[in-house]
């Protein structure tokens, strides 16, 4: 007989791009989740997994497991959530996708947090370049920053956030200063390539001249931002980051805003959720947690010497 750990293990090899992804979400070896796949294959009497193919790929059998034993899995966890409410408990596992940067320096404190205030429950928190582009039914919580093509999901945004074109004093100096959009064609530019989105297309917006968009040849490009940011750091060249990212970079004049009055699109900061996970008790505990560690919004309060002016 199949049990709801069976269920739930399948659910993760389902989720998982490979063996070795859900390797890694299970924290056991790919060894391990095979041996435990076979023996499952092997209780059901049909085989679940096509190995054939490089990527994991279910068959028409393991499709249905996974469709409907995860329907059975929900049910359990919410008979076991409405029980442990009737003790004013928050229990289960709180599972959240985050991107890189944003994730370790604001969702790992908030999930640590959340952790120690509710010991019955569990947390996994996997970083990823860009979180949407999953399956959403493998999350609890999906952290998104920037703007959002499409999704089912339910949207809440957690913080504003702006991007901010910004150089090094040093690159300034070297290079100029540009005064339009316009010139950065013929500047140093370095690129952030995420969310399957143009890198090398960048948009502006003046309230009184309207918008305005140039496509710069980068000299250098990555997928992490925080490379990104230590090439402006080191006056490599001129890059569009996150306020979140460099709000303090510019404040201690490490970097400069470019282009006064110029705007790239803002990049906010959401959390999306299922219809189904947007009611539980430990998504509504952990979002009130993240909230408070964005309230007020860290990247925009004034420096301690403002603060200090001020009073």
């Amino acid at each position: 007989m199949i049990s709801t750990e069976d269920l739930r293990f399948f659910s993760i090899v389902a989720d998982s791009v490979s063996l070795a992804a859900a390797a890694r979400s299970l924290d056991v070896s790919s060894p391990a989740v095979t041996q435990r796949l076979r023996l499952l294959e092997e209780k059901i009497g049909v085989r679940l997994v096509d190995r054939s193919t490089r990527h994991l790929t279910l068959t028409t059998e393991g499709e249905l497991l996974a469709q409907r034993g995860r329907r059975l899995v929900e049910e359990v966890d919410d008979l076991a959530e409405i029980l442990a409410s009737r003790r004013g408990a928050v229990t289960g596992h709180l599972r959240i996708a985050a991107p890189f940067g944003f994730g370790r320096r604001f969702v790992a404190p908030a999930a640590a947090l959340f952790r120690s205030r509710y010991p019955e429950t569990s947390v996994g928190l996997d970083l990823f370049d860009n979180p949407v582009s999953g399956k959403a039914e493998a999350w609890d919580i999906i952290v998104h920053v920037g703007e959002l093509i499409d999704s089912a999901m339910q949207m809440r945004v957690l913080a504003r956030n702006d991007r901010i074109l910004c150089a090094s004093p040093g690159y300034l100096e070297r290079r100029g200063v540009p005064e339009g959009p316009r010139d950065l064609r013929h500047h140093e530019c370095a690129a952030l390539r995420e969310n399957s989105q143009d890198a090398t297309y960048w948009r502006f917006h003046h309230a009184e001249l309207g918008t305005e968009s140039v496509r710069i040849h980068p000299v250098m490009s990555s997928n992490d931002g925080a490379v990104v940011r230590s090439w402006a750091l080191d006056g490599r060249a001129i890059v569009i980051r996150s306020e979140w990212d460099v709000a303090e970079d510019i404040k201690a004049g490490r970097l400069v805003q470019l282009l006064p009055g110029w705007s790239p699109p803002s990049a906010d900061v959401v959390v999306l959720l299922g219809s189904k996970h947007g009611r539980t008790a430990r998504t509504t505990h952990f979002l009130q947690i993240l909230q408070e560690i964005l309230s007020p919004t860290p990247w925009r309060e004034p420096s301690t010497s403002e603060a200090e002016a001020k009073l």
